[in-house]
């Protein structure tokens, strides 16, 4: 099983970005897939996760509104759009997945459950995302 995220690079402050992860060897409806960022000197942190079994997504107060989660089922991808970037979003840019039984969503965690590491055992190697003022 796979992650690979793609899409990264470097914008100016104001620009957007389309990050995108595609899953191998497993289907993304099956699993919750979550965007992770770790930002030089700083611990890595949650900011958008989605199940794309039902759509159910939940954001980290620091990217709502910014950040948009979605995911194309039919090509095992997850998207995650950010819009009006600035410097303090220069990070890393991780996919993660957990398996998830039939029925469950991400609407029946909490935000801040759902945008733990733990319980995410799947991970992709990241992409470098540079915003420059």
């Amino acid at each position: 099983v796979q992650l690979v995220e793609s899409g990264g690079g470097l914008m100016q402050s104001g620009g957007s970005l389309r990050l995108s992860c595609v899953a191998s060897e497993f289907t993304v409806d099956e699993y919750i897939i979550g965007w992770f960022r770790q930002a030089p000197g700083k611990e890595r942190e949650g900011v958008a996760c989605i199940s794309p079994g039902d759509g159910a997504a939940h954001y980290a107060d620091s990217v709502k509104g910014q950040f948009t989660i979605s995911s194309d089922n039919a090509k095992n991808t997850v998207y995650l759009t950010m819009d009006n970037l600035k410097p303090a979003d220069t990070a890393v840019y991780y996919c993660a997945a957990f398996g998830i039984s039939p029925g469950q969503s991400a609407a029946q965690m909490s935000a801040s459950d759902a945008l733990k590491e733990d319980p995410y055992d799947i991970w992709g190697q990241g992409t470098q995302v540079t915003v420059s003022s």
